[in-house]
């Protein structure tokens, strides 16, 4: 009877009641408020969003807007950061392509991410057999580089917006799919997932309100991590032609439009040669930050 007790109160905690649940991102907040970087990082992501959000309203001109007669001007009062070869003003479609980025580098996450977190979830809890599956098959994406493999999906697909969301959140699945496995391979075998299992809880409620919330860290650092390499990714395509079509304005094209200018017209291909240093790095600050902040091993 007394074991009986004892597994019931260690199912208890298996779910962490809310004060707890405040204290822990409290104390993870002001971790990330120690590291100076990672907080310049955030800083920075939330005013690329506030950007994405609001600059479009706040700009006089479309970045479809051509002035054939000043087509490659160099930065000005008028045009912050100049014109391109068709006389658009670059600063108004850097502004529509920060959207246009980071909606690529979201979408593309979410969409592996889930798909990463669900295989790695039914392979590290079942193992045996379904686990071999799953993970032989995350080996052969894995064994392709990741612009590789997304550079395949698109070529095979076509160029287009939603192909490119759709081949970097593929070319993601595996490293979710394996961080997590690991994860909960940890945990399926504490004490209290074995509670559970003797009271009678079926697999889908041990995976998902169980295990789930335990293996979030890594998934949280990792996504941060993955929205730099998706917008990388997706900038590569587009340079390459195969992702975001003209007259989208999308960084990585208008990168690719400014490499014939360099020499006549540095600015084409300068700024948004910046703004992709600037966001990828910004994420890659922040997912070093809150990998140490969520690090258990860490103390406060």
């Amino acid at each position: 009877m007394s074991q009986e007790t004892q597994k019931i109160d260690n199912s208890k905690t298996a779910t962490e009641p809310p004060k707890t649940r405040f204290k822990n991102l409290k104390i993870v907040y002001n971790k990330i408020k120690q590291n100076k970087a990672a907080m310049i990082g955030g800083i920075l992501i939330l005013f690329f969003i506030i950007v994405a959000i609001v600059g479009p309203y706040l700009t006089t001109n479309t970045p479809e807007s051509q002035d054939l007669v000043n087509k490659l001007a160099p930065p000005s009062a008028e045009n912050w950061f100049g014109t391109d070869s068709f006389g658009r003003d670059i600063f108004t479609r850097i502004i529509y392509g920060m959207s246009l980025t980071l909606y690529i580098g979201f979408a593309s996450v979410a969409l592996g991410a889930t798909a990463g977190v669900i295989l790695g979830l039914i392979s590290g809890y079942y193992g045996r057999r379904t686990d071999s599956i799953i993970m032989r098959i995350m080996d052969v994406l894995l064994a392709f580089p990741g612009i590789l493999l997304a550079l395949a999906i698109v070529s095979v697909l076509g160029g287009s917006l939603e192909n490119v969301i759709l081949a970097v959140a593929i070319s993601s699945i595996p490293v979710f799919a394996r961080i997590v496995r690991g994860s909960t391979l940890s945990v399926k075998n504490l004490e209290y997932i074995d509670a559970m299992k003797s009271l009678g809880a079926s697999d889908t409620r041990i995976i998902f309100k169980h295990i789930f919330p335990n293996v979030t860290s890594p998934i949280i650092v990792q996504a941060t991590l993955s929205i730099a390499t998706a917008v990388i990714s997706a900038s590569g395509l587009s340079f390459l032609g195969l992702g975001a079509q003209p007259p989208t304005p999308e960084w990585g094209a208008m990168l690719a439009d400014g490499r014939n200018y360099l020499y006549n017209a540095w600015h084409v291909a300068f700024f948004p040669g910046v703004m992709i240093v600037a966001v990828v790095l910004a994420f890659n600050i922040l997912g070093d930050g809150l990998r140490d902040a969520l690090d258990p091993k860490i103390k406060e």
